[in-house]
């Protein structure tokens, strides 16, 4: 059997028996299995991949059964591994495995917990056939599945409203994303009369320039399939436009977030975009649509992330910002960058997430950075894990001595691709990308002053000091509020502490393998190789611009949250309303809500109170039973049982129909 098959479905198989069982069996159980089957799923995972880097491993398809045959549509359940595959298995089942294990100990007093580890296990199963997908079908499948699952998750505390309107929004807004992807699945089947993704890259490149009847206007086909299904990936990866619902997704649990945001959901749109380069390569519309949207989307979120005071939010926007370097790399070709930012910001994101949990956890539950403080002395695994986490997503390294963090790697290398990219939408995300950078350091730094530097300011959270129960003694011997922050457990640390190994080492082990190895990749994405030449010859002004930014929005931050306080507050005094617009994220909820939320509640209640009220409440039921019942009396009389009623009825009808064509 090849280990694909268990790696697919173990997840699967745990998350059904962690749920049927769900409270009949200690929640040890089900945590058991589900973080049991994700550990065996990962560790099969990792010698697939060492195999394509090693060139010891040949791309192969699985068959798992006969699926649809339905005149020309035709194709099987199987499961593709290749290179980008593989890279995709090892982020999925090692972060999601790490997740599962820090669950243990952030949910130990939630009585949900065995609904909880099969809703995990089944966000990552329905990932897991995303990536695994032969045919466009099948990966809509796990598209579907994840999206699923992201409702369940989000809205897991399902008591909590703002938790049920979160997870309804991102349900809701997928749901656009995913009718562009689905027209775009239709369009490809049209085109090229197959759904099975080999096939249709084999014939893409036979389809450039050609062009086809849309809305009225004769457009190029892969532009318009292409852009397509980029809308789709746009609401999976909340790219600008489709954004709104990951900021929100906060309300779900901390481990939710970091597989959200990590290892599943948002990557998955980066995933298809890539795994149909080549089709994306013959439609250079659709690419510099990509291009632009990626790099509107890194500098919209960075923007709006240097505002936020809930730790998780911070990180979310970076979340959106870092999909946006994702996006604009495909969009440039880089596609090999693309991916390589993906795996190593599945490690350093998923260790900050997990690390703003373990906080959250030892703040009894706060959120605000403004009520944190000084934490590094009570927390300090967990401060140095977020260090590590800081020290990657800001991308410390240096060029000629040929170190860094694993942002330093990926980020930078997409900064330098875009510039030798050389053309304007290139020039355009190479600035773009170099002020988000600048905005990145900021921000994070912003989160690691705020929350372990400074004074104790948990002390004037109303909040923390009164769900602390206190003793006498401690009333009167504390001097700093009643309340100790306090290191996570075991469970919650030993991820922290593999995470922070993969922020260090991610990027300095496989950049020369994402990079510059063509042979890595094989066919499995489109690879650029002259662009990525051209990467490395670019100016060492472009390879030094984001540790010089990186460095200056550190100094800032250090500035404003430890050598004068005072300096936020006047500043965003000063700015004003350029403040507001950017604390209230461009306006985009408030500009949603008057375009189309108010218009459908609008349209409901001319509904409810013209069709229901107006009409049906007010002629019935009982008046549209009576107009039932009296026609169902006439109706009888037709019913008489003598076959020559019946034939004079039928010889009626077909007289009128004659009659009808004829005349």
């Amino acid at each position: 059997m090849h280990p694909i098959l268990l790696i697919v479905f173990l997840p699967l198989l745990a998350a059904i028996v962690a749920g049927l069982t769900n409270k009949a069996a200690p929640s040890i159980f089900a945590k058991s299995i589900t973080t049991g089957a994700l550990f065996v799923s990962a560790a099969l995972s990792w010698p697939i991949f060492l195999g394509f880097v090693g060139g010891t491993y040949e791309p192969t398809v699985v068959p798992v059964l006969k699926w649809v045959q339905s005149g020309t549509l035709t194709f099987d359940w199987a499961l593709r591994v290749d290179t980008l595959t593989a890279v995709m298995l090892v982020v999925i089942n090692t972060v999601s495995a790490l997740v599962h294990l820090y669950s243990w100990g952030y949910m130990e007093e939630d009585p949900d917990q065995p609904r909880f580890f099969a809703y995990l296990s089944l966000f990552t199963f329905a990932m897991l056939m995303l990536v695994t997908a032969d045919n466009l079908v099948q990966m809509f499948f796990g598209w579907e599945g994840v999206g699923l699952a992201s409702y369940l998750l989000i809205g897991f505390w399902f008591k909590k409203p703002s938790a049920n309107a979160a997870a309804i929004k991102a349900f809701v807004v997928n749901r656009v994303g995913d009718l562009g992807f689905m027209l775009g699945i239709f369009g490809t089947y049209l085109v090229f009369d197959t759904v099975s993704i080999s096939e249709i890259l084999a014939a893409a490149p036979g389809m450039s320039g050609a062009t086809i009847g849309f809305l009225g206007y004769n457009v190029y086909t892969m532009d318009v399939l292409c852009i397509l299904l980029f809308i789709g990936a746009m609401g999976k990866s909340a790219q600008l436009g489709l954004h709104t619902w990951l900021p929100d997704a906060m309300e779900g649990p901390t481990p939710v977030s970091a597989l959200i945001h990590a290892a599943t959901m948002v990557t998955a749109g980066v995933f298809m975009v890539v795994r149909l380069s080549p089709m994306f390569e013959t439609a250079p519309i659709a690419l510099g649509m990509v291009t632009f949207i990626g790099a509107a989307t890194c500098i919209f979120a960075a923007t709006v992330g240097t505002t936020q005071w809930d730790i998780k939010r911070v990180i979310a926007y970076s979340t959106c910002s870092q999909l946006g370097y994702m996006f604009f790399a495909a969009g440039v070709g880089a596609y090999g960058a693309a991916m390589f930012h993906l795996f190593t910001h599945a490690f350093f994101k998923a260790l900050l997430f997990l690390g703003a949990g373990s906080v959250i956890h030892a703040m009894h539950h706060e959120q605000d950075m403004r009520y944190y403080g000084n934490l590094r002395k009570h927390i300090p695994l967990t401060f140095w894990a977020m260090m590590m986490g800081t020290l990657a997503i800001t991308g410390v390294g240096i060029y000629h001595l040929g170190i860094g963090f694993a942002g330093f790697w990926s980020k930078d290398a997409i900064i330098e691709v875009a510039f030798a990219r050389g053309t304007e939408l290139g020039m355009f995300a190479f600035w773009m990308g170099v002020f988000a950078a600048l905005l990145t350091s900021f921000y994070s730094w912003r989160l690691m002053f705020l929350t372990f530097w400074g004074k104790p300011r948990w002390i004037e959270s109303e909040h923390i000091q009164h769900s602390v129960h206190k003793t006498p003694e401690q009333a009167g011997e504390d001097t700093t509020g009643g309340y100790h922050p306090h290191e996570s457990p075991i469970s919650m640390l030993v991820p922290l502490g593999v995470l922070s190994i993969g922020a260090v080492l991610a990027g300095q082990i496989f950049a020369p393998t994402f990079l510059d190895d063509a042979a890595f990749w094989g066919s499995s994405i489109f690879y650029n190789e002259p662009l990525i030449h051209a990467m490395h010859a670019v100016p060492y002004w472009v390879k030094y611009s984001a540790l010089i930014v990186m460095l200056i929005g550190l100094f800032v931050a250090w500035l404003a949250y430890i050598k004068d306080t005072s300096i936020p507050a006047k500043t965003a005094e000063q700015l004003g309303p350029i403040y507001r617009f950017l604390y209230n994220k461009w306006y985009f909820d408030e500009l949603y809500h008057y375009l189309f939320v108010v218009p459908a509640f609008w349209l409901g209640r001319q509904f409810w109170k013209l069709g229901d009220v107006g009409t049906i409440d007010r002629f019935g039921p009982n008046g549209i039973a009576w107009v039932v019942e009296k026609g169902s009396v006439g109706a009888r009389k037709f019913q008489t049982g003598y076959l020559y009623s019946y034939a004079l009825v039928m010889l009626l009808g077909l007289v009128a129909a004659i009659t009808w064509v004829l005349f």
